[in-house]
């Protein structure tokens, strides 16, 4: 089906706004909402901005971001007696990456040594799903 030149034209003829160069033009053309969600981000901002940035505290870490004591057993893999939980499994999976115990044919599964069988239950082979259900009894 050919169209002709001008039905071809009109469809791709497009209409620009006059460049303004007014801040003043530009906010009036925003719609309403936006410029009320402006003015109360501001004003949010101006009120928290007036209290001195000295009193702001730092949130105290929770849950698995809480330094926690660990067992003897843990603390010869990771080297610390008190450390959070995610930075535990890092550091255990850092171990095993440095001690070469992953199974070469199948990289989910952990070769224990003597240190990770204390940690482990005993088992010879672990899981990568499992580390952390086997950390769990460690942390005191």
């Amino acid at each position: 089906m050919a169209l002709s030149s001008g039905t071809f034209s009109t469809f791709l003829r497009v209409d620009t706004a006059p460049f303004r160069s007014s801040p003043s033009l530009l906010i009036s053309s925003c719609p309403a909402n936006m410029r009320m969600v402006r003015a109360v981000t501001s004003a949010t901002a101006a009120a928290s901005s007036s209290e001195p940035s000295s009193t702001t505290k730092t949130r105290e870490p929770r849950g698995i971001m809480k330094p926690r004591p660990v067992t003897p057993e843990m603390q010869d893999v990771v080297g610390e007696s008190v450390i959070p939980r995610t930075q535990a499994l890092k550091r255990i999976w850092a171990y095993i990456k440095e001690h070469d115990l992953q199974d070469p044919r199948n990289k989910k599964v952990i070769i224990c040594d003597e240190k990770l069988k204390k940690i482990f239950d005993g088992k010879d082979s672990v899981g990568f799903l499992e580390i952390a259900k086997l950390i769990g009894p460690h942390f005191l």
